[in-house]
């Protein structure tokens, strides 16, 4: 593994920390698990439980080494590894959550990442900041999404601590109900990404198709049934929903293998694929 963890977002895949979903719960902070608590539902933990090994056998069978979190009861929404932080090429960034519901699992993940031996080269106090809004947009290109979990001063704050490893940092400011910009928006491979433009600003799309980068649309409605939060595997392979037809059509028409997968149930809490992953090792 060297000193190089994560370098972008579409490399080859190599290792991930996931969290069994063993004590997931739905609780109001995000417009998709209000909507099921409205409708008076409650998770099938058995479902869950199933759908996120679906997911752990998917990364397996593909290469990828999984590393697994022990799930804390406390804990309710620690499925959603993504959050905790970023994994880069030099380390990771420890975030910092907004909901309180979420604050204990900052000290449960940094436990497991120095257990793993990854250090920490920027960490987040002042403002907020959460995964499922971090992205590489190329080699030394990084977006963050500014939405519902993710403030400017925590922008500041990454700058200021990763300015030594000359990253460019591009804000990306969306509307709160996305959530998290892996959810309106995802790069699959290199030079194509999901997005939903009702979502984006104008601006973020033209740097897209400044990149090069093929973009295939969502609609608004689409981001919440977690259309764009797709996994990528690299070497032209992405882990998707069975749901998601019209999407992988688009992707297999360029030539993506994709990896569909019957989850619907962890759905519920407002995170798919995307946001119970955790890269360690993208090469």
């Amino acid at each position: 593994m060297g000193d190089c963890f994560v370098k972008n977002s579409t490399g080859v895949l190599k290792k991930v920390l996931l969290c069994p979903p063993d004590h997931i719960k739905l609780y109001s902070i995000n417009v998709i698990s209000e909507e099921w608590i409205k409708r008076g539902i409650k998770l099938n933990i058995e479902r869950c439980i199933k759908e996120h090994e679906e997911l752990i056998q998917a990364y397996k069978e593909n290469g990828v080494e999984v590393v697994l979190m022990e799930p804390d009861v406390k804990l309710t929404n620690e499925v959603f590894a993504r959050d905790f932080g970023a994994c880069i090429r030099e380390g990771y960034i420890l975030g910092n959550f907004k909901e309180k519901i979420r604050t204990g699992e900052t000290a449960a993940y940094r436990n497991k990442m120095k257990e793993l031996g990854i250090p920490c080269v920027a960490e987040v106090s002042k403002g907020f900041f959460e995964g499922g809004d971090f992205w590489f947009l190329d080699y030394d290109t990084l977006a963050i999404g500014v939405i519902d979990r993710t403030n400017e001063t925590a922008i500041g704050e990454i700058k200021e601590q990763l300015n030594k490893f000359e990253y460019n940092i591009i804000p990306v400011k969306c509307e709160e109900d996305n959530l998290h910009l892996d959810m309106c928006f995802n790069i699959v491979e290199e030079k194509v990404a999901v997005v939903c433009r009702e979502a984006l600003p104008n601006s973020f799309i033209k740097t897209l198709e400044g990149k090069g980068v093929y973009l295939i649309d969502i609609s608004q409605e689409d981001v919440f049934k977690h259309y764009g939060n797709l996994q990528s595997l690299g070497n032209g392979r992405v882990i998707s929903l069975k749901s998601n037809k019209k999407v992988n059509e688009q992707l297999k028409s360029y030539g993506i293998s994709v990896i569909d997968l019957d989850i619907s149930e962890i759905l519920k809490s407002g995170g798919g694929p995307h946001c119970m992953t955790f890269p360690l090792v993208r090469i």
